[in-house]
């Protein structure tokens, strides 16, 4: 394995050298990241490009070829299952596809979670738990809805509400607003926003989306050929003659 670089002390999330293929299939090929307490990232690119491989790494989900992801201080490739466990209600996953149980109501979809990790939790203290984190999510009329009688709009609500249940220090978004109408992402858009001044979380944001880049995010990371070749500010980025970026930009068709 690669000898990691330095890391950023104060990065609560810093990944040094990361490198990760799939056979002859190179995705990551040497990233370098750093994301500060509060700060929401926006990470960008086309299809098939490694963001959620990316994401997945951090979580632990998959195991890097080389480099280094240190979250929260840990080194999270030399976390053991216990450990792992753990860091897991620190770091909120909210998955593209939000990875809801259909054979479980909304409200057994949220103390799901909390059953799991928390223990010696009262059925009030669940009860309580479960309406708060639908209520942040303006769905509280759901709670004994299944999966399917919601919109898709409302299932990723419901995802998120399921991941912050824990109250994580740390989000990270997988396409938050693929497959949603333009009202409905910006509705979604508008709950990543709330999600970080209600707890300060620190996010990444995965998407190919421009405007839930634009609106949600305090820098952007722009992932070409397998490495980030652009991190600044929204406009900073777009603003780069690169005609890789531009491309991307005006597929978009953000004013």
């Amino acid at each position: 394995m690669n000898k990691p670089g330095k890391t950023d002390e104060n990065s609560v999330i810093s990944i040094r050298n990361l490198r990760k293929s799939f056979g002859d299939l190179h995705v990551l090929q040497g990233i370098d990241l750093d994301v500060k307490q509060g700060e929401n990232i926006a990470v960008l690119g086309r299809s098939g490009t490694g963001k959620s491989v990316l994401i997945k790494i951090i979580v632990g989900l998959l195991k890097p070829d080389s480099g280094s992801v240190v979250v929260l201080g840990q080194d999270v490739e030399q976390l053991s299952a216990k450990e792992m466990d753990t860091f897991r209600q620190k770091v909120g996953f909210s998955f593209q596809s939000s990875a809801l149980y259909d054979s479980m109501s909304i409200r057994e979809n949220l103390e799901f979670p909390l059953v799991r990790n928390v223990r010696n939790l009262s059925r009030a203290d669940v009860d309580k738990a479960v309406e708060k984190a639908l209520d942040d999510v303006g769905l509280s009329q759901t709670i004994n809805q299944m999966p399917s009688e919601l919109s898709g709009g409302q299932r990723k609500r419901i995802g998120i509400a399921r991941t912050l249940i824990l109250n994580p220090e740390i989000m990270l978004y997988d396409e938050p607003t693929s497959g949603l109408d333009p009202i409905t992402s910006i509705e979604i858009n508008n709950l990543i926003n709330e999600v970080r001044e209600r707890i300060n979380a620190t996010s990444i944001i995965i998407t190919h989306d421009l405007t839930c880049a634009k609106t949600t995010s305090d820098r952007v990371a722009m992932l070409l050929d397998g490495k980030f070749e652009r991190v600044g500010t929204f406009d900073d980025v777009f603003a780069d003659p690169d005609e890789r970026v531009k491309q991307f930009y005006n597929y978009n068709f953000v004013n």
